[in-house]
């Protein structure tokens, strides 16, 4: 199941460019408001608070940013009350699409959805459409240049993770949603570099897109361009040699 989806390697590339314009920091802030507004303000007690922080650290995001961001999650500072939606649709050729967003204003962000989903080919759909097709995952990427691949793997999986493979000088790691925090906490604690740690939902099975890669990847990039959204997922595949001329 490593290696889930190349696309994601894209996702990285685009973050990027996001980071220049403030998006990937406006992004991280809401999930960290949410986080300990749902949860608490304690990165220990709370889970997802603590991977968003780590997210954001990972993102150079100032700590006096974060900071603010956990206090207005626990009232602490007053800010925007924020909603958690997700929305689901199809896109090109029958790919289905679930939108992970959080808003202040529902109205806007289900308008602006729409609007892009007809605009690009697709079409939202009821909740419960389309997330049959994806399972919830944890997703640990790991700065492994230097390690035994083998004993590396090895290593992910008595820890508790359900696959392991390399790519890139990384390792990825796939784990249940429960031990998910268990197995990130286990790498950190050896001294690992962990770039990029998610929960995340991974297909069940995936359309072929090469034949329509474009439209795919111009109806997912204008969804993620949408300031409410904060994960967009797909269950297509695209060969490698097509997705690095899109990423161009």
């Amino acid at each position: 199941m490593a290696g889930h989806n190349k696309w994601s390697s894209i996702k990285h590339k685009k973050g990027a460019a996001d980071a220049k314009r403030g998006r990937v920091f406006t992004r991280l802030t809401r999930e960290m408001i949410v986080a300990a507004r749902n949860g608490s303000g304690d990165i220990n007690s709370n889970p997802r608070l603590r991977t968003a922080v780590n997210a954001a650290k990972n993102a150079n995001m100032p700590s006096a940013n974060i900071d603010k961001a956990i206090k207005r999650g626990t009232g602490e500072l007053e800010g925007v009350a924020y909603e958690e939606i997700t929305y689901e649709g199809y896109g090109p050729n029958g790919v289905a699409v679930i939108v992970e967003t959080v808003t202040d204003n529902k109205n806007r962000t289900v308008a602006e959805v729409r609007h892009i989903f007809s605009k690009y080919g697709g079409s939202l759909a009821e909740n419960g459409s389309v997330s049959w097709m994806f399972e919830q995952k944890g997703v640990i990427t790991v700065e492994a240049s230097n390690i035994d691949e083998d004993d590396a793997i090895m290593e992910a999986l008595e820890a508790g993770a359900e696959d392991a493979a390399f790519a890139d000088g990384e390792l990825e790691i796939i784990t249940a949603v429960a031990d998910f925090h268990k197995v990130s906490s286990y790498f950190e604690d050896k001294g690992f570099t962990i770039s990029n740690a998610a929960l995340t939902r991974i297909p069940k099975n995936k359309i072929n897109a090469d034949d329509f890669a474009e439209n795919v990847m111009k109806l997912l990039d204008k969804l993620e361009d949408i300031d409410d959204v904060q994960e967009v997922f797909a269950n297509f595949e695209i060969a490698d040699h097509i997705l690095e001329k899109l990423a161009e």
